[in-house]
């Protein structure tokens, strides 16, 4: 019964899609928890480094940005992995970007028409969290940003010195973000812990948002 009327709505109202950015510093876990949900298991990652893309779906074009630098010549684009993940007759196209400092300046790239960002935290990387906060701020300034919602995944939550949601809340600074729709959730990517809790919120934020 349950699939036959999400066939019906299917048919009536058809899929959503939603491009959501999913960021955040080097082995925060972006692309373990970008396949935890793609796959529903785990694989085995490497840095996103470089120029890479997975398998798009057959015949589905993509902008890919085009980054020139100070010479006017192309310039070398952020690796990213770029899945589509099915959740409530949504489809979210999520960009998953490479972390390493070298190549956050190029994060800005891939910011046009993002209406979602997943921000990903090492919880158990307590000498970086300054780290992250600054370049989550310097990402919330970009103006191509102003009306995306951010969600946080805390993640890591298995290991036994990680910070809770509450900490990385206030180490963040979240409440100072009074413009913006905004929620954090402990996560675990290995074992999916908390994942799809992070989905249904940006799923109903972004309904209420008005961008269905």
């Amino acid at each position: 019964m349950g699939l036959a009327f999400s066939k019906i709505f299917d048919k009536l109202w058809g899929k959503k899609e939603m491009r959501i950015l999913m960021v955040g510093l080097d082995a925060a876990g972006k692309t373990t928890i970008l396949y935890k949900l793609k796959l529903g298991e785990i694989v085995t990652t490497i840095p996103t480094i470089g120029t890479h893309a997975q398998q798009l779906p057959p015949n589905r074009p993509v902008a890919l940005p085009r980054v020139i630098n100070e010479s006017g010549a192309p310039a070398a684009v952020a690796s990213f992995n770029v899945e589509t993940v099915e959740y409530k007759n949504i489809q979210f196209t999520v960009w998953d970007v490479g972390g390493q400092d070298k190549i956050r300046p190029l994060w800005r790239h891939y910011f046009q028409n993002t209406q979602g960002i997943i921000f990903v935290v090492d919880s158990n990387d307590r000498d970086r969290i300054v780290e992250a906060r600054e370049e989550l701020q310097r990402m919330l300034n970009e103006d191509e940003l102003r009306d995306a919602i951010l969600l946080v995944f805390a993640n890591k939550q298995d290991l036994p010195n990680a910070m809770n949601a509450a900490e990385i809340t206030d180490k963040l600074g979240l409440h100072s973000l009074r413009q913006r729709a905004w929620y954090i959730q402990s996560t675990c990517a290995t074992s999916g812990d908390g994942l799809y809790e992070g989905l249904e919120w940006l799923a109903t934020t972004l309904r209420k948002a008005g961008h269905q």
